[in-house]
């Protein structure tokens, strides 16, 4: 489904150079919960911006579905973006839209007809449990109904993957796993691919069942979760 090769990410700074990710790898299949952990600043969020290329790996590919996304035009890009939902820590919703516009933003981008978006909307606000709050604008929401309104806009075109950036951080816990649930229905009902980019192992836990550990720009451990949480409670004892 998603594979990455040999990835490194250089930002230049005014002293020289920064090392985001060196040579990283990763492979996500179909279907996954993947979660990526890791320490602020250890370049996983760096890393799922290179994934949909918001960030141009410096060295290495990006394939989705066998298409190396690295060695396209912007043309193409678009299209493959398309497939790629995301959602953030910050929500990023449009204050000034109420619910169901801000759900319908991506699909008035794809130019789809009116009568569709809004039904695709609907639909979507009905999955995420937000039906009565069509009409209210994101300053009148809780974080997480934030989040689910968030989480529907980035499933509004019909996307195969959705990349998640510390998309609980945010949270209070009883918000945080009610959103993690959220997430398991859509990848079990939708089949939807979900990568999982935090700093919390609980939330690697509830969720996912494949799991990357990145330190100092390296993934320096990879696998099924209840491994590396096995390895992990080993290690402590």
């Amino acid at each position: 489904m998603i594979r990455i090769e040999n990835i490194s990410k250089m930002y230049k700074t005014k002293t020289g150079g920064f090392l985001a990710l060196d040579n990283v790898s990763l492979n996500v299949e179909k279907g996954d919960i993947y979660g990526v952990i890791g320490l602020s600043g250890a370049g996983k969020s760096t890393l799922v911006r290179c994934i949909n290329l918001l960030e141009r790996p410096t060295e290495g590919k990006v394939f989705i579905e066998g298409q190396e996304i690295t060695a396209m035009d912007e043309k193409d890009l678009r299209k493959i973006r398309q497939s790629l939902g995301m959602i953030f820590q910050d929500f990023n919703l449009l204050m000034q839209r109420n619910v169901l516009d801000n759900i319908k933003f991506p699909l008035e981008i794809a130019k789809t007809d009116k009568k569709t978006a809004e039904k695709r909307a609907e639909d979507l606000l009905k999955l995420v449990g937000l039906e009565e709050k069509s009409n209210s604008y994101p300053a009148q929401l809780s974080g997480g109904q934030k989040q689910r309104v968030a989480i529907a806009r980035a499933l509004a075109n019909n996307p195969k993957v959705l990349l998640c950036d510390e998309a609980t951080s945010a949270l209070d816990p009883v918000t945080t796993l009610s959103i993690l649930n959220l997430l398991k229905d859509i990848n079990e009902k939708l089949g939807v691919t979900i990568i999982i980019i935090t700093h919390e192992m609980k939330v690697v836990e509830t969720i996912c069942n494949k799991v990357a550990v990145i330190e100092s720009a390296r993934i320096v451990k990879d696998g099924l979760t209840k491994d590396l949480i096995n390895h992990f409670e080993e290690v402590n004892q």
